[in-house]
Order: C-alpha cells, then structure tokens, then sequence
C-alpha cells in the first residue's frame, strides 16, 4: 500500500516510520510512505506557498495553486487513490474508518499550517479527519496517527491477524485486560480463568470484561456497538455492581 504525503516539512516523517512494525512493513515493501515537499509545486523565485486572508484577520492561509498542482500530479501516479486533508473540521477517525482505508490501493495526505487551507481546495478532496477536539501546530502529526493506524491492518504487517481483530474499538468495544508471566506479581495474581485452559471460559471472561471497561471508560461508545442478550444481561450485572461499589464508598 502506498501513502503519499504532501507537507512543508517532509523531513518530519524520517524517523517515525523508521523502526518497529511500520519499518520492518517498509523494509519488506508492504507499504510504501513518502513524504512529499508542497515547495516543489509552487512557483517562483521564493516557492510561496502561502499568503495573507482575504478579509483580513491574523495568520496566513496555503494557496490553492500548489496544493491542486499537488493533488492531479499524486493522482496522475496513482489514479485509484483516495484524497485525505487533515483538519480540526474534519470527521473524528475511528477504527473502522482505518480498516476501510486500509482496502484501498494509496492514500494521499495534505498537511495543512498555519490558519488552514484555501477552502477551495476542499473540492479536491475525498474525507476530511481530525484526530481530536485539540489544534496541532500542521497536519503532520495526525497523518503520522492515521498512517500508523491504517498500515498495520494491511494483511501481513502484523505477526498475526488476530492481534488487530482483538483491538480496541475492533468491536466498538475497548479491549479486554492482558495478563503474562509471572502469574503473580507485588502479590497480585493473574485472573484464574485464564490459567484454566478452557477457551470457552477464557472467550466469556474476555467479552465480559470489554463489557466493563467500556463501561467504566467509555459508556458512550455503548450506544453504537451491536449487543447480544448475553451482552445485556451481563451489562446489568456490571451496572448494578458498580452502583453497590458506589454505595459501599
């Protein structure tokens, strides 16, 4: 899979991609990430990429120019690929939305600074995403989330395609708890089932404790997840639990 990432600072994405899983998936050629420098489709002496708003007001704004020239030269090299701009107005990025992605053949990424892109632009572009309700100084970091996020669900990046099944918000749930050895430690033991050796009972604990975790963390993701009865029941017994809990305090 290819990421293509149009910014002013192509130096930024040197070393993030550099070790661990995504290094090793770029070593192996699973996925392809480079960084492209937005100066090199400007024009002029200076390579301006960038100029005071219309209207006035603080900041300056990308022209339009550079980041179009940008777009139909990536998509001249890759005609299939979807056009991502990074932006605080953009939709949150979900995991779902990086599996989605992830079937696609390359992704383009804009990296916008300062007070933000020209709007017209906009009509270049495929999905805008935001990574949080927070600004960033450019649109670097959250392409380095997204990609990070979006690569290691192309097939063969990870050890083991169960490792992203059993992920976080895989389910719209959070994830279970995870134990190794020792089987004690500071005096506190692993959970028993979970030494029993009955995968039956280990799947059970596992769901019911992604049930209360998010719960506790995250109730508000429960209004979107698909529930089983079982699910329900034992949501009941974890509300009425954490009310006596409550109560005992």
């Amino acid at each position: 899979m290819k990421f293509e990432v149009v910014t002013l600072f192509p130096e930024m994405f040197d070393s993030p991609f550099a070790g661990s899983i995504i290094g090793k998936a770029v070593a192996k050629g699973l996925v392809q990430i480079t960084a492209h420098p937005l100066r090199d489709w400007a024009e002029g002496r200076h390579q301006v990429t960038d100029d005071t708003p219309y209207g006035g007001g603080d900041g300056m704004v990308m022209k339009p120019e550079p980041l179009c020239r940008a777009i139909q030269s990536l998509k001249q090299q890759h005609p299939r690929a979807r056009v991502l701009m990074m932006s605080p107005q953009g939709q949150r990025f979900t995991q779902q939305r990086a599996a989605q992605l992830a079937e696609e053949e390359s992704l383009i990424f804009l990296c916008g600074r300062y007070e933000g892109f020209d709007e017209r632009v906009r009509s270049y572009v495929d999905e805008e995403y935001s990574i949080g309700d927070f600004v960033l100084t450019g649109g670097e970091l959250p392409a380095m989330v997204i990609i990070d996020a979006v690569a290691r669900l192309v097939p063969g990046v990870l050890g083991s395609q169960g490792s992203a099944e059993a992920d976080s918000f895989s389910d719209g749930l959070l994830e279970h708890p995870h134990y190794t050895r020792p089987a004690e430690f500071e005096g506190r033991k692993v959970p028993e089932v979970l030494l029993s050796g009955d995968h039956a009972r280990i799947a059970a604990w596992r769901r019911s404790q992604q049930l209360l975790r998010t719960l506790q963390r995250r109730p508000d993701l429960l209004e979107h997840v698909s529930l089983t009865e079982q699910d329900r029941v034992e949501l009941e017994q974890h509300r009425q639990m954490l009310r006596q809990e409550k109560k005992d305090k």
